[in-house]
């Protein structure tokens, strides 16, 4: 079935105690236990072994982790409210669930979705999207190495898909296990190049090579809305990557798009997915520094009818916070000489550590100090298949502000 064997890992189980504070994480239902909040293990414990939380006073079992040494979150929770046996039922019962939140998705021309998203769907460190009928899993711990057949048996079965991809986190890359990053471990891939639909709009997603799983899935709901918004307009698509903003709005009549990004390979990929669908616009391409080009495009007087600024994530750690808040204070002022009168301004964020609140308020500080009429047109979070289940699972944020004047 596979195209490997799998090593048989028989994980131990362990019987932990936490602190008071680390109690009330898990029964609040919070799927990170930090190191210091582990009071006792009965026994030395591998990545992957089973953690079962007992509470201090009834000595009575509060939830299921997964044992992970080589992490500061040494417990992630996968279950809750009591026991559980982590045998193939209880996976099958963890993905149908997932794939059931999926449906409404899968009901739109769209073939393309994260079908778990780590956590937020009780698989801390694991995620798997779905491109076609291709697979494509990342893992971002060894913890999942025991349990790693049975969960894809399973991803199979619901999903459909006749090939598995496996990507590796940069961690998972250096150290030591049996597997490859971009390793086929399941059917057979004609071409690395995969070809989707998302809301009736053909993409492609290198699932080999590209960032993450090959693709970002996450914006969807806000390319089709941005599409929609785009007819017969000009849009600038700032931070553009393999164009998901710019080829929406392109398929949907916009009379010209710029795409604009650092990566001359992504705006090549930009390019090829502008071809995968009918249109009459011209798409142009900017390849450089996105503060500097936009700074270029102001001082040559350019300004366009819808502007979607979308960066990457600015603050990876605390100390990063305050310059990212910088950074998007700076993004709004050059977003908003660029677009025109009666357009749309777009701004995005997908850094975890910057709230929604704050990133909102940000914007709208930047735009209520210039000499312009403007009004919050929409506020969106995530798409259907990123659900939140606990408050740092919460990373996207995109607002939408309209200019009168």
């Amino acid at each position: 079935m596979f195209n490997i064997a799998f090593t048989e890992l028989v994980p131990k189980t362990l019987a932990v105690k936490l602190t008071a504070v680390g109690e009330r994480s898990v029964r609040s239902g919070h799927p990170w236990i930090f190191s210091e909040s582990i009071e006792k293990i009965n026994k030395a414990g591998e990545a992957g072994d089973i953690a079962v939380i007992f509470s201090h006073t009834k000595n009575k079992v509060i939830g299921v982790g997964l044992y992970d040494p080589d992490s500061p979150i040494q417990i992630k929770m996968v279950h809750f409210d009591g026991g559980a046996t982590l045998n193939t039922s209880f996976f099958a019962e963890q993905i149908a669930r997932a794939y059931a939140l999926r449906l409404e998705l899968l009901e739109t021309n769209t073939n393309s979705y994260r079908l778990l998203f780590g956590e937020n769907d009780g698989f801390p460190g694991f995620i798997a999207d779905v491109y076609a009928n291709v697979l494509v899993v990342k893992l971002y711990s060894k913890i999942w190495l025991p349990y790693l057949e049975v969960i894809l048996k399973e991803l199979i079965d619901i999903s459909g898909c006749d090939s598995i991809v496996l990507r590796l986190s940069r961690k998972l890359q250096q150290g030591a296990t049996e597997f490859s990053d971009g390793q086929i471990i399941y059917g057979a891939l004609e071409n690395e190049v995969v070809q989707f639909v998302e809301h009736g709009v053909h993409f492609s997603a290198n699932v080999i090579k590209g960032h993450k799983t090959g693709y970002f899935l996450d914006h969807r709901a806000n390319r089709k809305q941005v599409g929609e918004l785009s007819t017969g307009k000009t849009v600038l698509d700032v931070f553009s990557y393999a164009g998901g903003f710019s080829v929406h709005a392109l398929a949907k009549g916009a009379t010209e798009v710029t795409s604009l990004d650092i990566s001359k390979q992504a705006l090549e990929a930009a390019q090829a997915n502008g071809i995968l669908n009918a249109h009459d616009g011209i798409h142009k391409i900017i390849a450089g520094d996105a503060f500097e080009e936009m700074r270029r495009l102001i001082a040559s007087q350019q300004r366009f009818d819808v502007v979607v600024i979308d960066p990457p994530s600015f603050a990876k750690s605390k100390k990063e916070i305050s310059v990212a808040k910088k950074k998007y204070q700076q993004l709004a002022q050059l977003g908003e000489k660029l677009t025109k009168k009666g357009g749309m301004l777009v701004l995005a964020s997908c850094s975890s550590r910057i709230l929604a609140q704050e990133f909102f308020k940000i914007n709208e500080d930047v735009l209520k100090g210039q000499e312009r009429i403007f009004k919050n047109f929409e506020k969106t979070r995530h798409d259907v298949d990123h659900p939140i289940s606990f408050p740092e699972g919460a990373y996207l944020k995109c607002a939408y502000y309209q200019f009168s004047e």
